[in-house]
């Protein structure tokens, strides 16, 4: 077996028991619970969760910067640990600060998440970038939908609490410490540790897990910040690496504002059967799905009209999330969440992949790392806004997430007017030019 295959299989294993998560589609429902925690669904709205997206931003930059001083494998490392603790919490302790030092430790195990993507970068030659990134966003859906139908089974089934599912969600977390130890190290790294003259020549560095090479890796502060900031200014000044980075972070933000208080509108619903594991279950699907269908979708054609149908998703997402939020049928909220999540997976494919395509070799990972930080910023103010400051109930909370993907629609609406009275059909050729200058 190539050493590239055996580094994929060890990752994609360590990505599928960390995405191995059956207790997080109830974890509202445990929190709440008299049985259990018992706390109030005001507490855990504003004072709980907002503490896991103030340290995710917090600690995002650190965490990225550290990763690629200290060469991947141990963020991995503590990115497993932290998810072991932060399970222990939720199983064997019972105040509010505990569960916030909880919510301190998820931040970073979401921040380091950048660890399991970078490492494959260094790791590997860039001619199987493209396959080893398959392979490791298969090994994530396939661990979240995984869990997600074993929960929902195991929990339909009285087999299982939602208390009890915290216990496999600590095993999974485990499991991945255990094959995070074993994954090989990296010599050298994107920035920090580079081979000399390596950015200059990367055409020469054919296989990065080789140690054939006498030529060792040097560190250098100084080359690794000029690095950085020759591929931000070449990010960010293509247009088109704007048009996608904005609508990406700006619809990121939204989602994980949807996705982290969802449960808490699904609560308001009373009387009824808990399917939330088995609506992420279906979610996971039609995500991987409709992400594999946007794979494809690079014609000119597309191209042509990518502002509009940004546009009509962003108007179709709000639609969707306004729906929900005025409805009394928890199943037309489960329903509304599944074509919200669909839409924002098939979307979030397109942008990565446009972006992609106008990066220079090595720089995904910190165009990915700042467009993520740029979505925490925004989901970071809307949290203090709407949770810290305001204090809002839950069904105004999503009329004012429908209306923040409202807004962003008419933002590209207005844009996608403005780029076809001003510039009409010789805006659509700005991908293929770019794509000549790049080839040139």
């Amino acid at each position: 077996m190539q050493q590239w295959l055996k580094i994929s299989l060890a990752l994609c294993s360590f990505g599928f028991f960390r995405e191995f998560r059956p207790s997080e589609p109830f974890v509202t429902n445990f929190l709440t619970s008299t049985k259990w925690r018992n706390l109030t669904e005001d507490q855990i709205n504003f004072e709980v969760y907002p503490v896991g997206t103030y340290s995710t931003l917090t600690l995002l930059v650190f965490v990225f910067l550290v990763t690629d001083i200290l060469r991947y494998k141990p963020i991995i490392i503590a990115s497993s640990c932290a998810g072991i603790i932060i399970w222990s919490i939720l199983l064997w302790t019972t105040s509010l600060l505990a569960l916030q030092i909880s919510q301190f430790f998820y931040g970073f195990y979401m921040a380091a998440e950048v660890a399991y993507y970078t490492y494959m970068y260094a790791k590997v030659e860039k001619s199987k970038y493209q396959k080893v990134t398959g392979n490791a966003r298969a090994a994530i859906l396939t661990g979240r939908f995984t869990s997600s139908v074993i929960a929902q089974l195991l929990y339909s089934f009285d087999i299982m609490d939602f208390r009890e599912l915290n216990y496999l969600t600590l095993g999974a977390q485990s499991i991945s410490l255990i094959i995070a130890i074993f994954l090989p190290s990296v010599g050298i790294s994107l920035y920090f540790y580079k081979v000399p003259n390596e950015e200059q020549n990367d055409s020469t560095i054919t296989d990065r897990s080789s140690s054939s090479t006498n030529v060792k890796p040097r560190f250098s502060y100084n080359r690794a910040g000029t690095l950085l900031w020759k591929h931000f200014l070449e990010a960010y000044s293509n247009p088109i690496v704007i048009q996608y980075s904005f609508w990406w972070a700006l619809a990121m933000a939204g989602f994980f504002m949807v996705q982290f208080y969802v449960q808490f509108l699904w609560l308001l619903i009373e009387d009824r059967e808990v399917y939330n594991a088995g609506v992420e279950a279906v979610l996971t699907l039609f995500g991987a799905l409709t992400a594999f269908f946007a794979g494809y979708l690079t014609s000119r054609t597309f191209k042509k009209y990518d502002l509009w149908i940004l546009a009509i998703c962003s108007f179709l997402q709000g639609a969707m999330v306004l729906v929900s939020s005025q409805s009394n049928n928890i199943w037309v909220m489960y329903s509304m969440y599944v074509l919200f999540g669909t839409f924002f997976s098939f979307m979030i494919t397109i942008a990565t992949a446009f972006v992609a395509q106008q990066l220079a070799d090595d720089s995904f990972a910190l165009i990915f790392g700042i467009n993520t930080l740029i979505a925490l910023i925004f989901q970071t103010i809307l949290t203090f806004v709407i949770m810290t400051w305001l204090n809002l109930q839950t069904r105004i909370q999503f009329f004012i997430f429908g209306c923040y993907f409202i807004v962003l629609a008419a933002i590209y609406l207005i844009t996608a007017i403005i780029k076809a009275v001003f510039w009409g059909n010789d805006a659509s050729n700005t991908y293929q030019i770019n794509n000549d200058i790049k080839e040139n």
